[in-house]
């Protein structure tokens, strides 16, 4: 059985969801130099549009070749857009489960993307990829992200405490760590039966631990 994700296109209503290339870099960059971005992620500040390029590729290629997860653009399917990113990591291919995280861009939220490119990342992988459980953690204060997982029919499993590095703007205009709890939801194929006719239209974003 394969160990490794394909290059894929998923289509929604609204949304395409396609790997990353070369044209996302400007549209990435500045996304990953939001505030509310920075504050949950570990992406470098300020996000340039090197570090995105070599994001795109060098790192997605490779963790997508070495089976341990993936990166996918998500974009408006009238516009072409770049409106955020679904990303898969560590994917355990024995057990059938990986971990999915987000990010939606600062003008595209409200509009209920996160949810629905999220919701159809799962149903892909419960569908063609016959994966049995997906987990997402969201930081405790992320009450954005928590609604998302609500709504895609995610269902919460406990705290890991203390577990999450978060970050705060000090006085001085530094960004600097803080310590918080990651709650831990898991969502498994008969958790989304009959979700895609109940996602709202508010938005929000997980952590990206390990976007360094």
């Amino acid at each position: 059985m394969t160990s490794t994700f394909p290059n894929i296109s998923i289509s929604t209503e609204r949304l395409v969801l396609r790997p990353l290339d070369e044209d996302d870099v400007p549209a990435l960059a500045a996304m990953m130099n939001d505030e509310q971005v920075a504050a949950w992620t570990h992406v470098p500040q300020p996000y340039t549009e090197h570090t995105a390029r070599t994001w795109i590729e060098e790192h997605v290629p490779a963790e997508r070749a070495a089976g341990r997860g993936l990166d996918l653009a998500v974009t408006e399917f009238l516009t072409q857009r770049l409106v955020g990113t679904v990303r898969l990591t560590n994917t355990d291919w024995h057990v059938r489960s990986t971990e999915l995280s987000y990010i939606v861009a600062p003008w595209a939220r409200g509009e209920g993307y996160a949810s629905e490119a999220a919701l159809a990342t799962t149903q892909w992988l419960f569908g063609d990829q016959k994966f049995e459980r997906v987990e997402l953690r969201t930081a405790a204060d992320n009450t954005a992200s928590q609604q998302v997982a609500q709504k895609i029919g995610c269902i919460s499993e406990g705290v890991l405490r203390n577990a999450c590095i978060a970050r705060v703007r000090t006085d001085g205009d530094v960004w600097t760590d803080v310590r918080t709890d990651f709650i831990v939801w898991s969502l498994l194929p008969e958790d989304i039966e009959g979700t895609a006719g109940q996602l709202t239209d508010e938005d929000g974003f997980t952590t990206f631990t390990d976007w360094n």
